[in-house]
């Protein structure tokens, strides 16, 4: 099935879904949130379905629903923890309408509150069964997106900073070994965009985007706030806000005062690594410069390479 098939048969599924019962005339229209290779989210009237990636496992899949729907004061409760299948087993989860955080707004962007969400994430009792944190992998993955491109177009001057850096992390955050410990609950892609209001459009803000949850180094969810200050993208400002909400809420992941980057150095140099092998890759496969954001990640990967 090609992406285009999942849009329709998608937009048919949410229809039952927002309006169970006898069918009757519609006229709340639905939406595309996303709508990309490996997801597709729509929106119709208060509901929202997500077909997840080609080849997700559902039984994992179900864990974390699971796993998300214990903790309504993390998490947006999904409104059904058995996931449906669409086609060739790609499964579907249904959820509340929530309202995202607003990508042209930054001064508004909720730190405060994606600190106390991992802290509380961090401190959750663990469901049994939960898998592991997806967040290793996902960074392995980009890389091998990255080298794709790479055998597809000319050599980059960007790519040997990047390789040497990935090279230079431990197996363990490259996903060729076990993590360090994996007692404790994690997020697994912690970004804003990952933050919702729920009820919309003011409640209160919750983490949503389940397909990497799991047991694992909780230090990865504060690794990309981190990278995004060690590369100048995020102000000390903002970062401390971030940082001081994660340790009143008690996360476990850095001591309670004092230099937490001991405990983020690892994670936040894989982070930087992979959203650099991201952006080379879209680079390469477009024929076009890095913009200013791109170059700073590529220089980071520099900078670790010669520390």
């Amino acid at each position: 099935m090609t992406t285009a098939d999942v849009l329709p048969q998608l937009t048919a599924k949410i229809r039952d879904a927002a309006h169970p019962g006898p069918a009757a005339p519609c006229a709340c229209g639905t939406t595309t949130l996303a709508h990309r290779p490996d997801t597709t989210v729509v929106r119709h009237a208060a509901t929202v379905a997500k077909a997840h990636a080609p080849g997700t496992d559902p039984g994992a899949l179900a864990l974390r629903l699971a796993a998300a729907a214990h903790l309504p004061d993390v998490f947006l409760p999904p409104l059904t923890v058995t996931p449906g299948a669409l086609v060739d087993a790609r499964p579907v989860t249904l959820w509340p309408y929530a309202t995202p955080v607003d990508p042209d707004d930054q001064g508004a962007a909720p730190w405060e509150a994606a600190g106390a969400l991992l802290g509380r994430l961090h401190r959750a009792p663990v469901v049994p069964g939960t898998p592991l944190m997806r967040g290793p992998a996902k960074a392995a993955h980009a890389m091998d997106r990255l080298h794709e491109a790479l055998a597809a177009a000319a050599p980059h001057p960007a790519a040997p900073a990047v390789l040497r850096a990935w090279s230079a992390l431990p197996a363990w955050a490259r996903a060729e070994a076990p993590m360090p410990g994996t007692l404790t609950l994690c997020h697994g892609d912690l970004h804003l965009g990952q933050l919702v209001r729920h009820p919309a459009p003011d409640g209160q803000w919750l983490l949503i985007d389940v397909d990497d949850l799991g047991v694992g180094v909780p230090a990865w969810d504060l690794a990309r706030p981190a990278s995004w200050y060690a590369c100048g993208l995020l102000s000390p400002a903002e970062w401390t806000r971030f940082l001081t909400a994660y340790r009143a809420a008690g996360g476990p992941a850095v001591p309670q005062d004092g230099d937490p980057w001991a405990a983020l150095d690892v994670p936040a140099r894989a982070l930087t690594v992979q959203t650099a092998a991201r952006y080379l890759a879209k680079a390469l496969a477009a024929d076009r410069p890095l913009d200013e954001v791109e170059q700073s990640l590529i220089d980071a990967c520099a900078r670790m390479v010669l520390e």
